[in-house]
């Protein structure tokens, strides 16, 4: 028996392993449930019982809020703690009526019927199916990675503003009074401070005495359910000693009754246009306000959380409470952080709340009707004052101006604007700043340590001559491309003798079809003074996707180095060995060390102007000319004594490059001369000087000396050689 359930448990595992992650979604009550520990089942249990006492007054004011009767703020309640817990991804989001959600209802469907109307009524329910069919396509189309966009800092700021506009909102159940309505939570404030001389004196003696016994509990004996010990005291206090005769307000009676199965018109295509831009509203302000809730939380309890199937959670919650007349549901702050702070482990406790809600309104209306508003009101105001995480928000402060600004402008925002629009300004001030951030890569001129094993920026340190190197720390796409374009040009006017750059985008992730642009001009503009590019350790796809555009065979595949041997390529196969050997002092590469020290002056100068092309000879081709053609070539070797002592070319005469002025040249301006080199880099040069002199017939040897020694052609030599000048 046991072999069969274990055989049968697997297969489960198993069945659920290979279902694709849409249909996952739907099963994550079955997922949620087999993982579910016993011993959880305590805080749960208490966490759920006393979130439940919270959510029978506050379904029944946000139903009112609505414009709605109160049952409807009970059955939404009870329908969205149940289908919310049992389908959604946070182990402490409470799903129900919420005063955003109310409001929202009643600016939605108040201009289009009568307040409490049947067609009234009708419409919340249909605006409850549009608005949960909306968020469970978001889930399902997993789409919850746009939660992402909600940063920390609006969070943090978002958490603390609610947390004040709770405070303040229950401020004045905790007097006992009822101050003018305000225009935000400042004027409100005003308006209470002013009725404070009307405060009813037992309700406040009851409020600050539950305050203060919620601190007490929570310091002494943390492990206490505090808010439900503090409801259970207060009415207790109520019904013994009668205070509600003395003006004490209570929650009083509850309706009883099971939610009933609601019809609603769904093919009432009139209505549901009618109620289309504002379901789509309030479907996307509530995933917001959902997503901002839970990842708020989860900061704090470190939990890992799946936005689709948070927004699949929201929107079954939204369809059930549709179907069994309720109205718009969201994520509660307030609940929430009851549920957190009152030890849930998971969504059960959720599912317990809404269990407790049906209970209690079936079973517990009389005793639940003695709760005093003031004790409620002192449970959510030392709540309130726990959203305010004070740590993080100067954590934040210190960290950058960017986060600062945008923690305090969506702090302002939701103390002054609708709670809709405060969270919508934060998110488009974290968009703002992630597009500023990503548009503007660095961009930072490098050059190798004291040990020659790293890169960093010195700018304390003069560059090679003629090498720039760049790291690029960004993305190359079409809102950065500029920004990086211009920085490279910048680089390239304060060090115009750089004629080469090594581009190292190790750090580039990502890159369009604007980046290839820009590259493709940064290497036009390098290529007009006779210079190159080259790029370092370039990442698999933005090679794949120079290599679709073409733009690796146009820059030549000997262009991509690899970390290790970039400088040692660009030393011995790019740079002028001129420039190295005569006229730098820097010595910034390892290669560079082994170089004289002293410096000679030298009689040609770097080409700042195009350059110009110069025709080769192959050493085979050389060889014939030198001893079977007619008009044999001048062969003029410019190496240095030493080198030319080793081996060259019989026919050669010497003239070493720092010696060597085109002007001084015993030769006619139509004299067919081939330069040589040890690599071809020096005879370029002199070509170039000599093109620019007038001779017309120049030509260097391909690879140089290196090239002739690789084809067997060197002979044997006398080691003293006169050298003509």
């Amino acid at each position: 028996m046991s072999t069969d359930t274990a055989t049968t448990k697997s297969k489960i595992k198993f069945t659920l392993g290979k279902v694709p992650p849409p249909a996952r979604y739907f099963l994550h009550p079955v997922i949620m449930l087999r993982a579910y520990k016993p011993e959880n089942f305590r805080g749960d249990l208490t966490a759920g019982v006393t979130v439940g006492v919270i959510l029978l007054p506050q379904a029944i004011a946000f139903a009112l809020i609505a414009g709605l009767p109160p049952q409807m703020g009970l059955y939404a309640a009870i329908v969205g703690a149940v289908l919310g817990g049992l389908w959604g991804s946070s182990n402490h989001l409470h799903t129900g009526p919420t005063n955003t959600a109310s409001l929202l209802v009643f600016s939605v469907l108040s201009p289009l019927f009568l307040v409490g109307s049947p067609e009234y009524i009708t419409a919340a329910g249909l605006m409850a199916l549009m608005v949960g069919l909306f968020r469970l396509g978001v889930g399902v189309a997993r789409l919850g990675i746009l939660a992402n966009f909600v940063s920390d800092s609006v969070i943090v700021g978002f958490t603390a503003g609610a947390g004040v506009l709770i405070a303040v909102g229950q401020l004045p159940n905790l007097f006992r009074v009822s101050p003018e309505a305000g225009s935000n939570v400042f004027t409100n404030l005003w308006y209470l401070v002013q009725a404070l001389p009307l405060s009813h004196f037992p309700s406040l003696i009851l409020g600050v005495a539950a305050i203060v016994i919620l601190i007490l509990l929570k310091r002494y004996r943390p492990k206490l359910p505090a808010p439900l010990v503090v409801m259970v005291v207060g009415a207790g206090a109520v019904a013994l000693l009668g205070l509600d005769a003395n003006g004490v307000k209570i929650i009083g009676d509850l309706p009883r009754s099971l939610p009933p199965l609601t019809a609603l018109p769904l093919f009432d295509l009139a209505l549901i246009g009618q109620l289309s831009s504002g379901a789509l509203a309030l479907g996307a302000i509530g995933l917001v306000e959902a997503a901002s809730i839970a990842r708020s939380i989860a900061v704090r309890s470190g939990q890992r959380l799946d936005s689709n199937q948070e927004f699949v959670g929201q929107g079954l919650a939204s369809i059930g409470a549709a179907f069994f007349a309720g109205y718009p549901l969201s994520g509660s702050f307030n609940r929430s952080a009851v549920n957190y702070e009152a030890g849930a482990h998971t969504p059960v406790a959720s599912i317990v709340s809404g269990v407790f809600t049906l209970l209690a309104m079936l079973l517990l209306g009389p005793a639940a009707a003695y709760i005093p508003k003031a004790a409620l009101a002192a449970v959510l105001v030392v709540i309130a004052y726990g959203m305010i995480d004070q740590k993080e928000m100067v954590r934040i402060w210190h960290s950058s101006r960017q986060d600062a600004a945008i923690m305090l402008t969506t702090l302002m925002a939701t103390l002054l604007l609708p709670l809709q629009f405060a969270v919508m300004t934060g998110i488009l001030m974290s968009l703002a700043n992630y597009i500023l951030q990503t548009s503007t890569p660095q961009v930072v001129s490098v050059l190798p340590t004291d040990d020659f094993k790293h890169f960093l920026h010195q700018p304390e340190k003069p560059p090679c001559p003629q090498l720039g190197i760049i790291t690029v720390v960004g993305d190359l796409y079409f809102g950065a491309v500029n920004h990086v374009e211009e920085l490279i040009r910048a680089h390239m006017e304060r060090h115009p003798g750089q004629r080469f750059l090594l581009l190292r985008m190790q750090n580039v992730n990502r890159m369009d079809i604007s980046g290839i642009h820009m590259l493709e001009s940064v290497v036009r503009t390098y290529a007009e003074v006779g210079g190159e590019v080259y790029f370092m350790k370039v990442k698999g796809p933005i090679h794949q996707l120079m290599d679709a555009t073409g733009f690796s065979a146009a820059v030549g595949d000997d262009h991509f180095l690899i970390e290790e041997e970039s400088i040692t390529h660009m030393f011995y196969r790019v740079l002028d060995p001129a420039v190295c050997i005569y006229e730098c002092e820097v010595r910034a590469f390892k290669e560079c060390q082994n170089l004289p020290k002293s410096t000679t002056p030298n009689q040609l100068p770097l080409h700042a102007h195009p350059h110009l092309p110069v025709r080769h000879v192959t050493p085979l081709e050389l060889w014939q000319e030198l001893h079977w053609g007619i008009g044999q070539p001048e062969v003029i070797d410019v190496r240095e004594e030493r080198e030319f002592i080793r081996g060259h070319i019989r026919q050669a005469q010497l003239i070493p490059m720092s010696r060597f002025d085109p002007a001084k040249l015993r030769l006619g301006k139509e004299k067919n001369i081939v330069l040589v080199c040890r690599s071809g880099r020096r005879s370029d040069r002199v070509a170039q000087a000599l093109q620019q002199a007038g001779f017309n017939h120049v030509r260097t040897l391909t690879g140089g000396m290196v090239a002739w020694e690789s084809s067997g052609l060197l002979e044997a030599i006398d080691p003293i050689v006169q050298a003509k000048s």
